[in-house]
């Protein structure tokens, strides 16, 4: 192989390893720089003058187009069929739904072959963000969930490598119709087929590719994230009266929790436990050490003073190395005391745990 083929050859390689992954034909596949990118590049692109979008959407899917119609969701956080059912049978111009995958906060897992079906029936065309689902374990024991377009009956998916442990900065947006036009956001170049401008970032790519590929033969990062998951819900609902797992009736990836403990503000809590060297966040992991109020649990009907106690922990690949064990004592700031405290204790490192 020439020098100069060498790259293509290894983006092309890495564009099918991901169209292998989603069901999709290579064509399908454009790079971008990450599952903002993607989201937006089809949300807005798409040439359907009307969106709707679940009100629990990644903030990139919420404010890529300004009045978008939002569909609402219940207590757990899943789609209302019958809502959105409604809105697609009122008419109005053609249409896109973007319904993700899995809540990025909550881990709940929406019911997206049905709304496909629904909004297919209607005309529209849907997109799903499948960046927080893919390599994920589901609610049961067996393979992960799926992120095939087939599967799911959507038209546009969108990924992102580094929630498949791959690197940062790199996503794609992937089309079950590999020649579908789309209007660019990014212009001056005829990449990506001129879908999307712009130099391609190879190594990233690569990775990406590299990381598809490993997904997709091992499937999901496995039960012991989960049985992690559950052993910490467990251990924080038994020691911390009023505690409240969000989201807990619906099923949900194998991965992330949304505690809240009531009294306790979020940012008492992610401060604490930043000091003690364990990242969580009070919304989105790209917020991790942040406090914002989350849309998505005021799209949930979550009461303010409890979801301004909430905090999200996720658990990877990473988290059988070190085990954390939190004991919160009554205090003022907590259910029945007058003055709180917490503490994060290592484990022995011979002992399984997590690493939030």
């Amino acid at each position: 192989m020439a020098p100069a083929a060498a790259p293509r050859a290894r983006l092309e390689a890495a564009r099918a390893a991901i169209a292998e992954l989603t069901d999709a034909a290579p064509a399908g596949v454009v790079f971008t720089s990450g599952g903002t990118e993607a989201n937006n590049l089809i949300l807005r692109g798409s040439g359907r003058s009307r969106v709707l979008v679940s009100a629990v959407e990644h903030a990139s899917v919420r404010e890529a187009v300004p009045g978008a119609g939002i569909i609402p969701v219940d207590r757990d956080g899943i789609v209302d069929l019958a809502a959105l059912e409604a809105m697609l049978a009122a008419g109005g111009p053609p249409t896109l739904v973007s319904v993700m995958l899995a809540n990025n906060e909550t881990g709940v897992i929406q019911p997206v072959a049905q709304v496909a079906a629904l909004a297919h029936a209607h005309g529209a065309l849907v997109h799903c963000d499948a960046a927080q689902g893919a390599g994920r374990q589901g609610p049961g024991q067996g393979a992960g969930l799926s992120v095939s377009l087939s599967d799911n009956f959507v038209d546009f998916l969108t990924l992102s490598a580094h929630k498949l442990g791959g690197p940062a900065g790199i996503g794609a947006l992937v089309s079950a119709n590999g020649e579908f036009s789309l209007a660019p956001i990014l212009l001056g170049g005829g990449q990506e087929r001129r879908r999307r401008a712009g130099t391609e970032n190879l190594a990233g790519i690569v990775g990406f590719g590299i990381a598809a590929r490993l997904a997709a033969q091992s499937g999901a990062e496995g039960g012991a994230v989960k049985e992690l998951r559950d052993r910490l819900e467990t251990a924080v609902l038994a020691r911390v009266p009023g505690a409240v797992v969000l989201g807990a009736g619906a099923p949900r990836l194998g991965n992330t929790t949304c505690i809240a403990l009531p009294g306790v503000p979020s940012q008492v809590q992610v401060m604490a436990l930043d000091l003690a060297g364990v990242a969580v966040s009070a919304g989105a992991a790209c917020s991790s050490g942040k406090v914002a109020e989350s849309a998505v649990l005021r799209a949930m009907g979550v009461d303010p003073s409890v979801a301004g106690s909430a905090i999200r922990v996720s658990l990877g690949w990473g988290s059988g190395g070190r085990m954390w064990r939190c004991s919160w004592k009554p205090g003022a700031n907590s259910p029945g005391g007058r003055g709180s405290r917490s503490r994060m204790r290592r484990k022995p490192p011979e002992r399984e745990g997590s690493n939030a």
